[in-house]
C-alpha cells in the first residue's frame, strides 16, 4: 500500500507524558487517519474508567499509544468543533456558531482553509466518510462541498445518518446519492474506509482519511450482536446506547485491522476522539461524562472535554499518558509541522502545535484555549482555559431556548451581549468545577478576564452575520427539529 519512505529529523521541541518514547525522526509526511465520534463522552470508554461498556478495540488501541486525560473539542455541539478541527480556528471565527440544519445558510466558507487542502496542496491523497455537518446545502449549488474543502474523495452525510444507525439512505459518494445501504452506519463507513485504502492506487503517496461516525449519536439503532452483551440492563434504551458504542468500536478495530493488514501501522499516525460531550437526551439518558460536570452543550467540562487517543509508532510510547490540555483546534497547525507545511499566516490560528509534546516538552500557547457559544445551554456561554485553570462567562442577556441554525434572535445576542457574571475554577483538584475561586486568586482572575474579554471582542468581530433561518412553520406554531425531521422523506431511485 501507500507508505512514504521520506526521511527528515526534527528539531527538538516537545510534553508532560508518562514514559514517552523516540523523538520524530521516522517520516516528514506520516500517513494519517483522523476518526471522530459523535456524542461520545470523557466517561463512555473503558479506558476512561467505564467498566460497563464494551470497546475491547478502543481500549487495545489506548495501550498502543498516547491517552491525554485532558483533551477538549472546539465546541460543544458538533457542527462548530468539526469546523475548529478542520481549520485550527475558534469556530465562532467562522460564523458557525451552532450545529447547522439542512437547508441552513452557516457553511464553513470557501475562503477557510482546511487541513485537507493543506495535506492536499502537499501531495497526500485526501478521504473523508461519514458525517459532514459543515454546511446546510449538502449537495447542492451554493456552498462548497467535501471536495471544494480538498477531499479527493468522500462518502458523506450532512448531519444524521437517516432515519437511523440502520439501512441508512441519505450517503452521497463524490456528489452522487448512494440510496438506500443495507447495515448499521458504523459498518457502512467502516467499509467505504477500507474500501478506498484497499483500491487506491499503490504509490509513494502519504494520505490523509477523515473517518467520521454517527455513532452514538440519536437517533440510535444498533445490531442485536451488540445490544445482547448488556442483556443485564434492564432498559432497552440502555441496552441500545451502550451498545451503540460498541458498534462503534467494532467499526473502529477493523479499520485498524486493515491498516495492519495493509502494512501501513508503521508509518501512519492515528488519532481517535469525539465532536462533543455525550447527549444523554430523555431517550438515552445513559451517556457519561463521568466524572465531569454536565453533557453536551454546555461550556462546563462535561460538554467539551472529550476522548483522546493518539498512536504513532516509533514517537507515541505504548500506554502513555499526557496531562498537557490539548484541543481540537491544534490538529492543523500539529499536522502541518509534523508534515512540513507552513500554518497560514493571513489570518487567526487559535491552536498551536502537539510537537513538543513528542519530545517530552510542555505547550508554549500564545492564546488560551477558547469557547464561545451563546445558545450553551446553562448560563455558561464564553469560557477560558490557561494551564490548570479555566475561567468562564455569562452574559447579560435571557438565555435563548435551545435550537438548531441561525435565527434573529442568534444575530442580535451576537452584536449585542456583553460579558458578566465570570467565575475561576482550578481543574486539577477541581474537576466537577465546584469551588469559584475568583476571590482568592484576585491577581490571576483579573489577568484571565481580561484575556477572556479581549478574545470575546476579537473573534465577535470576525465573525460573519448570516442571514436568519427558522425550522418551517405551521398553524399551530414552529416547527420542532424532531418534528421537521419526521418530514424528511427518503429520496426515490430509479434503477
Amino acid at each position: 500500500m501507500r507508505a512514504s519512505t521520506r526521511s527528515i529529523t526534527l528539531g527538538v521541541v516537545s510534553l508532560v507524558i508518562v514514559a514517552f518514547g523516540p523523538r520524530i525522526a521516522a517520516s516528514s509526511s506520516p500517513n494519517i487517519i483522523v476518526v471522530l465520534a459523535d456524542d461520545l463522552g470523557y466517561g463512555d470508554l473503558g479506558c476512561y474508567g467505564n467498566s460497563e461498556v464494551h470497546t475491547p478495540n478502543l481500549d487495545q488501541f489506548a495501550t498502543e499509544g498516547l491517552r491525554f486525560t485532558d483533551c477538549y473539542s472546539a465546541a460543544a455541539n458538533c457542527s462548530p468543533s468539526r469546523a475548529g478541527l478542520m481549520t485550527g480556528r475558534t469556530p465562532w471565527r467562522l460564523g458557525i456558531h451552532n450545529w447547522i440544519p439542512m437547508m441552513s445558510p452557516m457553511h464553513v466558507k470557501e475562503t477557510e482553509i482546511t487541513i485537507a487542502t493543506l495535506l492536499k496542496g502537499a501531495g497526500y491523497d485526501t478521504c473523508h466518510v461519514g458525517k459532514w455537518h459543515l454546511n446546510g446545502m449538502f449537495n447542492l449549488p451554493g456552498q462548497p462541498q467535501p471536495n471544494d474543502h480538498g477531499f479527493d474523495h468522500w462518502f458523506s452525510i450532512q448531519n444524521n445518518a437517516l432515519p437511523n444507525h440502520r439501512n441508512p439512505y441519505n450517503f452521497v459518494r463524490n456528489g452522487i446519492p448512494v440510496g438506500p445501504i443495507e447495515g448499521y452506519s458504523a459498518e457502512i463507513v467502516t467499509d467505504e474506509a477500507i474500501r478506498w485504502l484497499e483500491t487506491e492506487e499503490k504509490t509513494e503517496r502519504p494520505f490523509f482519511l477523515f473517518v467520521c461516525y454517527s455513532e452514538p449519536h440519536e437517533p440510535v439503532a444498533t445490531a442485536e450482536r451488540h445490544t445482547q452483551l448488556y442483556a443485564d440492563k434492564e432498559d432497552p434504551a440502555e441496552r441500545a446506547l451502550l451498545g451503540n458504542i460498541t458498534q462503534l468500536d467494532e467499526g473502529f478495530g477493523r479499520l485498524m485491522k486493515a491498516v495492519d493488514d495493509l502494512g501501513l501501522r508503521e508509518d501512519t499516525l492515528v488519532l481517535f476522539t469525539s465532536d462533543n460531550g455525550p447527549a444523554i437526551t430523555g431517550r438515552h439518558p445513559y451517556g457519561s461524562a463521568a466524572p465531569l460536570r454536565a453533557k453536551k452543550g454546555y461550556l462546563r467540562e462535561g460538554g467539551i472535554r472529550v476522548p483522546g487517543l493518539l498512536r504513532w509508532p516509533g514517537v507515541t510510547s505504548p500506554d502513555s499518558v499526557c496531562k498537557e490540555p490539548v484541543s481540537g483546534v491544534d490538529l492543523l497547525p500539529t499536522l502541518c509541522a509534523i508534515s512540513n507545511i507552513a500554518v497560514p499566516d493571513d489570518r487567526a490560528i487559535d491552536g498551536t502545535s502537539w510537537l513538543p509534546l513528542f519530545n517530552d516538552e510542555t505547550l508554549d500557547r500564545e492564546n488560551p484555549l477558547y469557547w464561545h457559544f451563546l445558545r450553551a445551554k446553562g448560563s455558561v456561554k464564553v469560557a477560558i482555559r490557561e494551564g490548570d485553570w479555566k475561567l468562564v462567562a455569562r452574559i447579560d442577556q435571557p438565555d435563548l431556548k435551545p435550537s438548531g441554525g441561525i435565527t434573529q434572535e442568534d444575530i442580535e445576542y451576537q452584536t449585542r451581549a456583553q460579558l458578566t457574571d465570570f467565575s475561576l475554577y482550578q481543574l486539577t483538584s477541581d474537576i466537577g468545577e465546584t469551588t469559584d475561586l475568583k476571590d482568592t486568586e484576585a491577581e490571576r482572575f483579573n489577568a484571565m478576564k481580561h484575556t477572556l474579554v479581549s478574545m470575546y471582542e476579537e473573534v465577535r468581530e470576525e465573525s460573519p452575520i448570516w442571514p436568519a433561518w427558522e425550522f418551517p412553520r405551521y398553524e399551530g406554531g414552529r416547527i420542532e427539529w424532531p418534528e421537521y425531521q419526521a418530514l424528511i422523506k427518503p429520496p426515490v431511485y430509479e434503477p
